[in-house]
């Protein structure tokens, strides 16, 4: 066994956000300084994953609940966009590079995923070609600098599970969602419209009572939303089906809202808000597409 240490690199540092750490420490701040902090200390967070330009203002309203003081590891829940997964997948890297300073995976916690048989171990070249993770670590460096030395991360890409698997992962997260100690972070955009904005989802849904097709977009999104808010897996399960909204975390928001319900049966009592949406553009016709953003806390009472 090698005892080299693996590093993942910042690799859409330079083109979705700034590789200069005092230019990217300067932007986030400006952001965090934006933002109210109202509903601390977020044991969870969603936020989304596209570049600063478009996001990095949304994002900000999530970071700015999180309270460094407690938080000793950072769960980062992101999708896979580029390689097939059924399940979810675990970082091959020791240590994960930002412009701002390098964050630790947590060896204890994923030996102890690992040791579930449930995870797969994805490869360097997967992680580093993912964008989902990786836009959250000069947030989550940023929320934490404080106490930059005393704190891990444990990176997760989620696959696109079925409804029993992401019940069996939010079972087994559960249990460190309980803990006062931890921050999970959800990666996730919202919908993505239009015929020409990506292969992948060519999705054009139009409810013209709604007025302009933004509005739609917007009136669709934050049903979801809402549903989300009501912390019930089963209801966002319908929704997704109903609507074939694109919201491509869904799966790690499912994952978080079965690990909700697993410890609410147990009268934890959580509520979960959103505090921030935002569209890339406003689209009128058919010709336009934008994906949308939307930053949220989950607090325990």
């Amino acid at each position: 066994m090698s005892n080299r240490v693996v590093c993942r690199e910042a690799s859409h540092a330079g083109s979705w956000y700034s590789a200069s750490g005092s230019q990217l420490n300067a932007q986030l701040e400006g952001w965090l300084s934006q933002a109210q902090s109202t509903i601390r200390p977020a044991r969870a967070i969603i936020a989304p994953h596209a570049g600063y330009t478009y996001c990095g203002a949304c994002a900000a309203h999530a970071y700015k609940q999180v309270d460094p003081s407690i938080t000793r590891r950072v769960f980062i829940l992101g999708p896979s966009h580029h390689v097939p997964l059924s399940r979810c997948a675990l970082s091959p890297a020791d240590i994960y590079r930002t412009p701002l300073y390098d964050l630790r995976i947590d060896e204890k916690v994923y030996a102890d995923l690992w040791k579930t048989g449930l995870f797969e171990r994805m490869s360097l070249q997967t992680d580093e070609d993912e964008h989902s993770i990786e836009m959250h670590l000069p947030y989550t460096a940023k929320a934490m600098e404080s106490h930059k030395d005393e704190f891990s991360i444990v990176p997760v890409l989620v696959g696109a599970l079925s409804e029993s698997k992401e019940q069996e992962y939010g079972k087994l997260l559960s249990k460190y969602l309980a803990d006062p100690s931890n921050l999970f972070i959800i990666s996730s955009d919202f919908c993505h419209w239009g015929r020409l904005s990506c292969q992948r989802f060519r999705y054009t849904y139009y409810d013209e009572s709604q007025g302009e097709i933004y509005r739609s977009i917007e009136h669709l999104d934050k049903m979801g939303m809402g549903i989300i808010e009501q912390l019930d897996p089963m209801s966002f399960t319908n929704y997704l089906k109903k609507y074939r909204n694109t919201i491509c975390g869904r799966h790690p928001i499912g994952v978080l809202l079965n690990a909700v319900a697993e410890l609410r049966k147990s009268g934890l009592e959580m509520n979960f808000t959103f505090l921030n949406y935002a569209q890339s553009s406003e689209c009128r016709n058919w010709q336009d597409s934008s994906v949308s953003y939307a930053a949220g806390a989950l607090v325990v009472h």
